[in-house]
């Protein structure tokens, strides 16, 4: 009796895809529970079997002369280690678009996915994102394939029923149920994503990553990415990337365009009170614009660092993730009309998005073994690149893109932008190569790391 009192109370079922949601009429319908919603959604989420390749380190003690005349210059080479993940994804098109997240398979370099009913494909990725934590997969040679409904998130609200599908450590595809706890979350992340998030208590495990979190009707609210946990497992606060970014990202996907956010948008994380009464404001409200770059479209539609931003299309925004989100959905290549405040003066203001430009040409350049430190690929500072490595705003010159193995062993990092090499100044690819072709006993580079100054001495 219990039972039955508690499923009236809580399940709520639709007559029809879009009808409002109603109590259950009868008993059968309460039996049923969510099996129909189940068996409509299941099919549509897949496992996701992603193989990443990294390259082994070798140890310096083979780098010595020694071993190598005594064991040859192929002892101790590095062998490359293989990692193997698991996680979810959600069809999205009836011809082979996949959702999943970053974390899953952005750097894989072979991704197997497996539907319900046991059918193989492998996919590779169209459109990815590690901050927002989205990827989109197109499977190969798929037709026919069943596919979830994006609906628009911005019309979820707090205490909707939810269910969340997945493969939780593996075991099998597994539905968990619950409601929606929260909305516009943004302190959480994984790996390096920094997102805008709906709140879940449904239980989302390890394996669940990429999967689906649906409504009553069976319509796609969200891509599970996130726990917050202490012990490793789930504890019923668990986060979801909002379907109407999964929609834009699809829609780039499409038109092979790459989901870049607008360039130049540095804003405070929060306004708090303090900041509020300094600018004259009677609540904390909005983001504060404290950098741009000259080539923003923000500062092409007028917007100056002090510029108080309160709302993106119409929806109010408190926090970089939110103003970043709503951007976002609109998409490179649409508009945004952002509502900005400065001193008594309100204004719209209708920013055109794009992607970040490569102006200058970025000169990326793989270093030749005529330099001391082969296989480092450095490059000219744009903005495709302070967006693609998150540099400040301002910086230039030359940025390490990749190090390769000898200069990682000499300490330089990706991200690393060099200012001199032996006292001689960097702004150019080529100067690189030319410092380093013969630069003489020792080796001194001068550089900037998360904006602080950094100087590696080394003996060749």
């Amino acid at each position: 009796m219990i039972r039955t009192i508690l499923a009236v109370c809580l399940m709520t079922l639709a007559a029809q895809s879009g009808a409002e949601t109603r109590v259950p009429q009868s008993q059968a319908e309460i039996s049923m529970g969510f099996a129909p919603v189940v068996k409509k959604a299941a099919p549509a989420v897949v496992n996701i079997y992603a193989t990443i390749v990294r390259p082994g380190r070798r140890s310096p003690i083979f780098a010595d002369p020694f071993f190598q005349d005594f064991f040859g210059g192929g002892f101790g080479a590095p062998r490359p280690r293989v990692q193997n993940s698991l996680g979810s994804g959600v069809i999205l098109t009836e011809d082979g678009y996949v959702v999943s997240n970053y974390h899953v398979v952005g750097t894989a370099t072979e991704i197997r996915v497996v539907t319900t009913d046991r059918r193989e494909f492998h996919a590779e990725v169209v459109l990815g994102d590690e901050e927002s934590d989205i990827a989109i997969l197109r499977l190969q040679d798929a037709q026919g394939l069943p596919f979830l409904r994006l609906r628009d998130s911005d019309q979820v609200e707090v205490g909707e029923l939810a269910l969340a599908i997945g493969n939780p450590f593996g075991v099998g595809q597994t539905v968990s149920s619950g409601i929606i706890s929260g909305l516009a979350r943004t302190g959480t992340a994984t790996g390096n994503a920094r997102g805008y998030f709906i709140q879940t208590d449904a239980p989302i495990n390890p394996g669940n990553s990429g999967g689906a979190l649906i409504d009553v009707n069976g319509d796609l609210i969200g891509i599970n990415t996130s726990i917050l946990t202490r012990s490793g497992g789930s504890n019923g606060i668990g986060f979801a990337i909002p379907a109407n970014l999964v929609a834009e990202f699809l829609r780039q996907a499409k038109r092979a365009t790459r989901n870049s956010s607008a360039l130049g948008r540095h804003v405070r994380s929060a306004m708090s009170a303090d900041i509020a009464e300094s600018l004259g404001l009677s609540v904390p409200q909005g983001v504060v614009i404290s950098d741009l770059h000259p080539l923003s479209p923000l500062a092409e539609a007028g917007l100056r660092v002090g510029d108080i931003v309160t709302h993106v299309d119409g929806e109010e925004v408190n926090s970089p993730a939110e103003m970043k989100f709503r951007m976002s959905v609109a998409g490179v290549g649409g508009t945004s009309v952002l509502t900005r405040l400065r001193g008594d003066d309100r204004k719209d203001v209708r920013v055109a998005l794009m992607a970040a430009p490569e102006t200058p040409a970025a000169e990326e350049t793989t270093l030749n073994d005529r330099t001391v430190l082969p296989g480092m690929t450095v490059a000219r500072i744009n903005p495709a690149l302070i967006v693609k490595m998150g540099l400040p705003l301002s910086q230039t010159g030359v940025v390490v893109v990749d190090p390769g193995p000898y200069a990682g062993r000499a300490g330089l990092r990706a991200g690393d932008v060099v200012h001199a090499i032996n006292g001689r100044g960097i702004d150019r690819p080529r100067d690189i190569v030319r410092a380093l072709r013969d630069p003489g006993r020792w080796v001194q580079i001068d550089l900037v790391r998360s904006g602080k100054p950094v100087s590696l001495r080394f003996r060749l």
